[in-house]
């Protein structure tokens, strides 16, 4: 009886753990978009719940359309200049647009694909992301082609190691970017599935 009710305690925790974690995002994220613009409506002596959050979303929607065109882009570019030349501002703010517009962008060059790597010593597997081949004078000084490739940290994606390592030592993966990204952010909690496993799955080099 025991064992039985310990599995329906685990059973019950594992559905019930993503719908609060939902919940709870959902809610944290009305509540900022509503205090975008709720005081101002609040001011005015206009308090409906939830027009905060309408004039947030369209307030983004109205940047968007302005940042899409040639006069907005030029906008926006001035702005990034401003931003990151503000001693501590540039920090945050340039680490989390160079994330952002690597996940959102419908453009996602930055990071190709997902790849293991031996890091931070033979022996230990990271799963970082190709950004490029190298070039220059790290490429001309090398004996052998190496590529670029960011190592994200946990659970922070926002920050990270760039390596570059010979592309004989780099294991491709099959998983896609986003799904590297949420095994990296997850902690490895969220591993996404392989058709491998089912015939034993292909060993990494020197495993």
């Amino acid at each position: 009886m025991r064992q039985r009710l310990r599995n329906y305690l685990i059973a019950g925790f594992l559905v019930i753990l993503p719908v609060g974690v939902t919940v709870f995002v959902l809610i944290a994220l009305f509540r900022f978009l509503d205090s975008l613009l709720g005081p101002v409506f609040r001011f005015f002596g206009v308090e409906v719940p939830g027009l905060g959050l309408l004039s947030g979303i369209a307030l983004i929607l109205i940047v968007g359309a302005l940042a899409s065109n040639v006069i907005g882009r030029r906008v926006v570019g001035a702005f990034d200049q401003v931003m990151l030349r503000i001693p501590f501002a540039r920090t945050i703010y340039g680490a989390v647009k160079q994330f952002s517009d690597t996940v959102f962008m419908q453009n996602r060059a930055a990071f190709r694909e997902a790849v293991l790597v031996e890091w931070p010593r033979q022996g230990l597997y990271s799963v970082g992301f190709v950004t490029g081949e190298t070039r220059g004078e790290a490429q001309v000084k090398t004996t052998e082609r190496v590529v670029n490739v960011f190592i994200v940290t946990t659970p922070n994606p926002t920050t990270g190691f760039l390596c570059l390592v010979p592309e004989s030592q780099v294991v491709r993966l099959e998983m896609s970017v986003e799904d590297a990204l949420k095994l990296v952010v997850s902690a490895g909690i969220v591993v996404p599935p392989y058709r491998g496993e089912a015939s034993g799955g292909a060993r990494v080099p020197g495993a």
